[in-house]
């Protein structure tokens, strides 16, 4: 069994490291921080924090126990105990306070203590009695309400061209020009007319 002890602000607490295994009967009169893992019984007279690394599996009697890794185990608390988001329990709890925050897994049952006995012959004070206010026999009937024509979705419109539309076919490209070449390198053109 081996735990290291660390010295905060508060007072001395002793850490259950994560590569660390408890087995067997845990007492102390100091704060404990779980990040490995206990089974067995747990009996400590301040608080036991186990975190989001810690595993318990043993019946646990505390002053406080905020849990944000995994118990397996019932835990009596005689001032509070607080299930964070990522706390995980399954077994009962006993205390005056119990916090289990959104997010969190329980299963189990909870005790906050006795509620107080009345004395004998005493009687919880009557609740006023609120009855609804009286509705008529009949229901008047509703005016009826003309159907309306269901309209029929028209074509979008189309524009319309008024007068004649006539094309005419492109001339065609006129023949090509014959090119003489006579003697001493001038140029005789042929042209010819049309009739």
């Amino acid at each position: 069994m081996a735990a290291t002890k660390e010295f905060s602000s508060s007072g001395d607490a002793t850490v259950i490291g994560p590569s660390i295994l408890i087995s067997g009967k845990l007492t102390g009169d100091e704060d404990l921080t779980v990040r490995g893992r206990v089974e067995g019984e747990l009996n400590l007279s301040k608080t036991l924090i186990v975190e989001t690394s810690g595993i318990v599996k043993a019946n646990v009697s505390v002053r406080n126990a905020i849990v944000s890794g995994v118990v397996v185990g019932n835990i009596t608390a005689t001032e509070s105990v607080e299930l964070t988001r990522e706390g995980r329990m399954v077994g009962d709890i006993n205390s005056p306070r119990v916090i289990i925050v959104d997010g969190a897994s329980f299963r189990g049952h909870v005790d906050m203590g006795n509620a107080e006995p009345r004395p004998q012959g005493e009687r919880p004070a009557a609740r006023p009695v609120v009855r609804p206010a009286a509705r008529p026999a009949t229901v008047p009937a509703r005016p009826a309400v003309p159907a309306r024509p269901i309209a029929k979705p028209q074509p979008p419109p189309v524009a319309k061209v008024e007068g004649k539309v006539e094309s005419k076919p492109a001339p065609p490209p006129p023949p090509p020009q014959p090119v003489l070449v006579g003697e001493g390198g001038k140029k005789k053109v042929l042209v010819k007319k049309k009739k």
